[in-house]
């Protein structure tokens, strides 16, 4: 086998900008793309701590970050997230949405299923679709045409195409899917210059994860061909391929990361 350490790393000179990466997915993303040579600007909500730890670990890798607090749920920020980004950096090759607002812990899971809906619309499915067509306008116009010199990566949810049973499985599902759907039109929309596609984790053990009943934790392992709950660094590796260009011939797709769905009843 060759020796890897003498290969480029393949987004050397790219910079990335990671929505709700102060923790789990987003950080394992952030993480990852920073060890493949990009500068990654660290966005979070309101976890400051959370959003500096992701930021010092880019920089023990070797490379350039900063942390932007900003409110998803003001459609105000938007349009200013993206313009504050693109100055640090001077231009930004890499949009991941990653934020995503936790219904599942905290107090918020006492909510009710309104409020629980409306509050994962305007993080997870509303500032995704503003954000992403406010730095692809951007992206197409800086690339000088160049086919895939950018690229867009949305998440999304495996059962929001497979359908899950309960109040989490019908609001996850509704949101989620509006992204993918979103996805596949913006592809559309920005191609040839700018690539978007969308992944859709699985169970993947995060904070709910980790505390999850017995029951969940049985049906994460029961539900994968690979029998195994699916980890940050799964997700992070499959979205590091994805924005680079080894993926330049990838664009329109949603790509699973569940392990090979099983299924399994309720």
């Amino acid at each position: 086998m060759r020796d890897q350490s003498s290969f480029p790393a393949p987004l050397l000179g790219k910079f990335a900008v990671v929505t709700g990466s102060s923790s789990g997915i987003g950080r394992a993303i952030a993480w990852e793309l920073a060890a493949a040579g990009a500068d990654v600007a660290v966005h979070g909500g309101s976890n400051r701590a959370g959003a500096e730890e992701t930021a010092q670990g880019i920089r023990e890798r070797g490379r350039r970050s900063d942390v932007f607090l900003r409110d998803l749920t003001d459609p105000t920020i938007h349009e200013s997230l993206v313009e504050e980004t693109w100055e640090w950096c001077g231009g930004v090759d890499i949009w991941i949405n990653n934020a995503g607002a936790d219904v599942l812990t905290g107090d918020v899971a006492r909510w009710s299923f309104a409020e629980k809906l409306e509050l994962l619309w305007k993080v997870d499915a509303a500032a995704c679709i503003h954000l992403s067509r406010a730095v692809g306008r951007r992206m197409k116009e800086r690339t000088g045409g160049e086919p895939g010199a950018a690229a867009i990566l949305n998440i999304g949810w495996d059962q929001a195409e497979f359908g899950m049973e309960g109040d989490a499985g019908e609001m996850f599902a509704a949101v989620k899917g509006a992204v993918m759907a979103f996805t596949r039109s913006l592809a559309k929309s920005l191609a040839p210059q700018v690539r978007v596609n969308c992944l859709a984790p699985g169970w993947i053990q995060t904070a709910w994860g980790a505390e999850a009943s017995e029951y969940w934790q049985n049906r994460a392992v029961r539900d994968s061909l690979l029998a195994r709950w699916g980890s940050p660094e799964d997700v992070a590796r499959m979205a590091r391929f994805l924005v680079s260009p080894e993926a330049g011939f990838i664009t329109g797709q949603i790509i699973h990361v569940n392990g090979g769905y099983r299924g399994s009843a309720p």
